[in-house]
């Protein structure tokens, strides 16, 4: 993905790693974490699907065009679900886009139907979106993206793993 997305150049391994960082500091079993370490490197493997004209366009998308992009979750459980061994991975590719307050996609999943892992994922992928340079629009700094996430809580994201993720942040910030 990397190679056919600049923007996500070091994004992937920043993400896994961060995503590790918090289900283990949620309490997620060491098991567990290796389903998430895999979870987070395949995450936007279904933007294979997507033309590269709609996934390297400049401007904003068209209707249509965001339509396409939002099946990438389904393009990647489609992808990695005949690969029996990365099925308990799945979680975070196909839920990643899902928000707590049920307005996500693909499956407009609400709550605790959402998968925990790709719940922890969700804020990483935000955090990481927002303090990283992109072609459109220069990186927050770390106040403001903590400000957003704060007030996406209950909303985009799950209130409990806001906190366990503003705690982690306190961590790594000292």
């Amino acid at each position: 993905m990397d190679l056919r997305d600049k923007e996500t150049e070091g994004h992937t391994l920043r993400v896994t790693d961060l995503s590790v960082k918090l289900a283990r500091l949620i309490g997620i079993n060491e098991g567990e974490l290796l389903f998430i370490r895999r979870g987070a490197l395949l995450h936007d493997i279904g933007k294979l699907g997507v033309p590269d004209l709609i996934l390297h366009k400049a401007g904003s998308l068209d209707e249509g065009e965001w339509k396409i992009m939002h099946q990438h979750p389904q393009f990647a459980y489609d992808m990695l679900y005949p690969i029996e061994y990365l099925r308990p991975a799945l979680d975070i590719p196909f839920c990643h886009h899902e928000k707590w307050d049920g307005t996500g996609y693909p499956r407009r999943l609400k709550g605790e139907a959402i998968p925990l892992s790709a719940r922890v994922f969700a804020i990483v992928d935000v955090w990481d979106a927002l303090t990283s340079d992109r072609p459109y629009r220069s990186a927050w700094d770390k106040q403001r993206a903590i400000d957003y996430i704060i007030e996406e809580s209950d909303k985009h994201f799950d209130p409990k793993v806001v906190e366990a993720f503003l705690k982690m942040m306190k961590v790594e910030s000292k």
